[in-house]
């Protein structure tokens, strides 16, 4: 038996006790970095969301910080459950980041992403991101022994200017694929 089922999303700011649940987004060591997000969004200087069905528990989660560009929001952490990825959560997850920095008055919106995964390069490009550089990024991860190593990676930068509409497709290929 095979059917489909559509559920409405909302998105909201996430709270340390949401944390708990969003275990699928990353290590132990993840969520500590994601509840110091939590401690800066308090101070006004991020706003980190969480996108939810009905039941309230976050199905996704990313944030955008304000403070490294005075035009900008960069928008990171994004993370979408795995089981749910490619149903259209991470386009709905953007588009909320990006009302959040229009109503901060910025005029863009900014990320990056590593270089190695081209499949999230399709998605930013689908969502009308354009690359403009590349930078060395890093942050420390936890082993599976326990140890803590720093992790290094090249990262694309994007960004997408924010006068088309909220999580607005940009159209590639020719008509009618």
């Amino acid at each position: 038996m095979r059917g489909e089922v559509a559920l409405p999303l909302e998105s909201r700011d996430l709270t340390r006790d949401d944390l708990e649940t969003c275990g699928w987004s990353g290590g132990g060591l993840h969520l500590v970095s994601v509840a110091t997000q939590l401690d800066r969004a308090d101070a006004g200087e991020v706003d980190y969301l969480a996108v939810c069905p009905p039941s309230g528990v976050p199905v996704a989660i990313g944030g955008v910080d304000f403070m490294p560009a005075p035009d900008a929001g960069y928008l990171w952490q994004l993370a979408v459950h795995p089981a749910l990825q490619r149903c259209g959560i991470g386009t709905f997850l953007v588009a909320a980041l990006e009302e959040r920095i229009r109503r901060r008055g910025r005029a863009f919106a900014e990320l990056g992403y590593e270089e190695g995964n081209p499949g999230n390069g399709a998605f930013y490009e689908r969502l009308g991101y354009e690359a403009y550089g590349r930078i060395l990024d890093g942050w420390d991860q936890q082993l599976p022994n326990g140890e803590i190593e720093r992790y290094e990676t090249m990262c694309a930068q994007m960004r997408r200017s924010l006068d088309q509409p909220a999580g607005a497709l940009k159209r590639t290929g020719t008509p009618g694929e």
